[in-house]
């Protein structure tokens, strides 16, 4: 009489019930993760229904405010200021310190004065569009220091050399420009032969430019 409550063997599920329903729970579980959960949360939607119930926008949303508030904290981390740290006072010294060998200041290097030689100036008048030539007779190595300066307007320049008979369009440059009121500088002449200066007036005034030059040379000369 105590066994009268007690389910018969055939009202419990079998196993193959229970199996069922569990793939079946899990099946709907995983439908709802990938069309609402992920969606929803992390902004992830494979299949498109979050998208179409509109929960893909709030995960998106959830998404960029988390990156932000993750970059906002690595930015305080890398500039909050390092605490000081306490540094003990030193002892005193009983003894006197030893005394500290300094270095010798290392003499700067001096760009070597052209030879006595001869020193020259010279003056051209240039009208607009006329140009003039002046030239050194100057051995292969010999040094010379000048200073040009144009006087009413700016001219073009081209400092350069000729060896002895040099070839047709031969050409050696030691330096040029365009538009320069002077220069100054040193010529080392590269060669045997003529080394100076071209200028041109191209304003619209006459122009005055001074030479002055002191060094090597054996001859100067204009030739233009």
């Amino acid at each position: 009489m105590y066994n009268t409550d007690l389910p018969k063997r055939a009202d419990l599920p079998s196993t193959g019930n229970l199996l069922r329903s569990t793939a079946l729970a899990a099946l709907i579980a995983g439908g709802l993760l990938v069309t609402t959960v992920l969606p929803a949360e992390y902004g992830i939607d494979p299949t498109g229904i979050g998208r179409a119930l509109g929960l893909t926008p709030m995960g998106e949303i959830k998404m960029s405010l988390a990156a932000e508030a993750r970059a906002e904290e690595r930015v305080a981390t890398e500039t909050a200021p390092s605490q000081p740290v306490a540094v003990a006072p030193a002892a005193r010294a009983e003894a006197a310190p030893a005394p500290v060998a300094v270095a010798a200041p290392t003499p700067t290097a001096v760009a070597p004065e052209p030879a006595a030689g001869r020193k020259d100036t010279v003056t051209v008048t240039l009208k607009p569009g006329q140009g003039a030539e002046v030239k050194l007779t100057m051995n292969k190595d010999s040094r010379v220091r000048y200073e040009w300066a144009s006087a009413g307007g700016p001219v073009n320049f081209d400092t350069h050399g000729d060896p002895y008979d040099a070839p047709k369009n031969f050409y050696h440059g030691y330096g040029k420009g365009r538009n320069e009121l002077g220069n100054q500088g040193d010529l080392v002449a590269a060669f045997d032969g003529k080394h100076g200066w071209f200028w041109r007036n191209r304003s619209g005034f006459d122009v005055t430019v001074t030479l002055k030059i002191q060094g090597d040379y054996t001859k100067i000369e204009r030739v233009l």
